[in-house]
């Protein structure tokens, strides 16, 4: 089969000819139609978070397809099922973090002793094949193209969590930090409830774009934000927490301020100008925060309420997709085609 490998570390993406895998016992064979790119796969290839350690490197882990055979003892999918696998699949069963018995979520990328992530320790999505257990699959409403369905396995997932981690009330409102391939889906997600949605962004060309996507209000800042009536809740999906904190001047008192994005660099700090210890305010963290999330978030796309916003690329294409990801040139979730 062909797939996408990263050789090594600030390399180029390239497209070769490695061996197609088989289900065991328990697992599928998927062929991948659409695999989405995230920024996370991207700065991994960059070192700027951990290089996947499976060899090849094949990377992405937003991957949609259809079972094309069942390795022993499969009965919850069957050849022809529409199915899609995530990030975190499953975990060692075995460590301290296991033995608390949490349901399989991000959390686990970091607290596993040996967790089961695609594309990081496990062959990724960039392929025409992949082999995953059928229970760490999920299946994809009929009404949701491969190409739509691709970045909610991560991007529409994280977003939707934000939301659900945040627990938002019918009177309060929600402001979403940084309308990328997280935050476009973020505003939709938040719209779809029927929250009042703010859009927070500092390029004046996103916009008109946000108000689109169902934005209320959009604003530059935190300061105009908190001028604006601030918003009880802030979904913060940039890979900057320096950005996330400037945002805290908008939220009102006993607002929640959700991490949805990964800063690898930096760590986040409140600034003494903020008095955040007499305002109880809460920081929070959400990626992918269980199953019953995606299958939300899922089924809201499906519906129509959600649409993701998506450039296609030719696997032939996936080395100018990273460069165009990689430079933030992509409006707002590219996804490769196999």
């Amino acid at each position: 089969m062909k797939a996408a490998v990263i050789p090594e570390v600030n390399a180029a993406w390239v497209i070769q000819e490695v061996p197609t895998p088989r289900p065991g016992s328990g697992e599928v064979l998927i062929r991948v139609r659409a695999s989405g790119l995230c920024g996370n796969d991207v700065a991994a290839s960059r070192g700027l978070i951990p290089f996947p350690s499976v060899s090849p490197a094949i990377p992405g882990h937003e991957p949609v397809g259809e079972v094309v055979e069942t390795g022993p003892g499969v009965t919850s999918r069957a050849v022809g099922d529409r199915v899609g696998t995530t990030w975190i699949r499953g975990t060692c069963g075995r460590c301290d973090y296991c033995r608390l018995g949490r349901p399989v979520s991000g959390t686990a990328a970091l607290l596993c002793a040996a967790p089961v992530s695609t594309g990081f320790t496990v062959q990724g999505g960039q392929a025409e094949y992949m082999v995953v257990a059928a229970d760490q699959t999920v299946r994809i409403p009929d009404a949701l193209s491969d190409e739509l369905a691709a970045p909610v396995l991560c991007a529409g997932y994280t977003g939707w969590s934000a939301i659900r981690a945040a627990d938002p009330k019918p009177h309060e409102r929600v402001a979403v930090a940084g309308i990328g391939a997280l935050g476009h889906l973020a505003v939709q997600y938040a719209k779809a409830c029927g929250f009042e949605t703010i859009a927070i962004t500092t390029s004046p060309d996103k916009h008109d774009l946000a108000r689109t996507l169902g934005a209320d209000l959009v604003v530059a800042d935190g300061q105009q934000l908190r001028e604006a009536g601030g918003a009880d809740v802030i979904i913060a999906t940039s890979p900057s927490y320096a950005a996330a904190a400037l945002t805290l001047p908008g939220l009102r008192v006993g607002g929640r301020l959700v991490l949805a994005g990964i800063d690898g660099q930096d760590a986040f700090g409140i600034a003494n100008t903020h008095p955040f210890f007499a305002l109880d305010q809460k920081i929070l963290g959400a990626t992918h925060n269980g199953p019953e999330h995606l299958r939300e978030a899922l089924d809201i796309a499906a519906s129509g309420k959600v649409t993701p916003l998506v450039e296609t690329f030719a696997k032939e294409e996936i080395a100018e997709a990273v460069d165009k990801v990689g430079k933030g040139e992509v409006r707002f979730r590219a996804v490769i085609k196999y």
